[in-house]
């Protein structure tokens, strides 16, 4: 694979490949790759640019920023990726006096048209994933199909790409489940520990650094009950053990539970249970 020096975009040996194969000979038409390449140590950084076909960029050292149509200047580093595209005018690269190492891989057809509208993400965002020696020698395998100069390696650098963006999404997919998963888990955690002082959902929220849409919907999620709702349940279970272990009267075991008005903890208790909390005592203790 051939390499040379470019000093307007790296102070390193740079690879762009742009095949030159008939297109007729193609047996993949709705993806075409148009060109590809390695730029390690990149230094240029380019302003206004807009593009004719559709590209991903990913970044697997330095730092840098992007932006989209004059928006928020996002932060690039070692494993973030992110997509340019036609009808947009972006402005990225690394910053002054630093340097990133890129790869890059562009294509067009109906196929990209597709993944663009149905399973790609957010085209105006920054992404991360986890570098990993597998997905660094897919690229470097796709770069080497491109390379060969065959109509048949180029197709297979096509179905590669699409292969290598789905990898890439089920990453960032699990990965954003799990910081849901720990999320939801220290929610619930946190409000099983403040049973005896409830915050309200403004205040739950904040504690997170989340919306509280976010929280709501988060509980909603992994209890299966609203906030509000949720919190009721926590506190009544925590009544039944009380009022089955010690001698405390219904309206101290309200207010001990955050229920300033003993009726209204008599009510949201025999709501959940069935019963009221004198009668589920008498009932159910010895």
């Amino acid at each position: 694979m051939s390499q040379y020096m470019d000093y307007t975009i790296s102070r390193s040996p740079i690879r762009v490949l742009t095949p030159s194969v008939d297109p007729a000979r193609l047996r993949i038409k709705s993806a075409t790759i148009m060109n590809a390449g390695h730029l390690p140590g990149r230094t240029m950084f380019r302003e206004q640019a807009t593009f004719r076909y559709w590209a991903i960029v990913l970044i697997t050292g330095g730092s840098g920023q992007y932006r989209v149509d004059g928006g928020e200047i996002q932060t690039v580093r070692a494993g973030s990726w992110f997509f340019l595209y036609p009808g947009a005018v972006f402005d990225y690269g690394p910053n002054a006096g630093e340097q990133w190492d890129e790869y890059y891989f562009t294509a067009s057809g109906t196929r990209i048209k597709e993944w663009r509208s149905h399973w790609l993400p957010d085209e105006r965002r920054v992404h991360q994933w986890r570098m990993n020696e597998m997905l660094l020698q897919r690229m470097e395998n796709m770069l080497r199909l491109i390379d060969s100069g065959t109509s048949d390696n180029l197709d297979r650098a096509a179905l590669g790409l699409e292969s290598f963006l789905y990898e890439l999404i089920s990453g960032e997919d699990r990965a954003e489940a799990g910081r849901r998963e720990r999320l939801a888990q220290d929610i619930i955690e946190d409000i099983q520990t403040l049973l005896h002082l409830p915050p309200t959902v403004e205040e739950m929220a904040a504690r997170h650094h989340i919306s509280v849409s976010t929280l709501r919907r988060i509980v909603q999620e992994y209890t299966g009950y609203p906030f509000n709702e949720f919190v009721h349940r926590l506190r009544t279970a925590e009544a039944r053990n009380i009022l089955l272990n010690t001698d405390m009267s219904v309206k101290e075991i309200g207010e001990r539970l955050g229920y300033k008005d003993m009726f209204y903890f008599s009510r949201v208790f025999k709501r959940i249970t069935g019963v009221s909390p004198r009668d589920y005592r008498i009932r159910v203790g010895p």
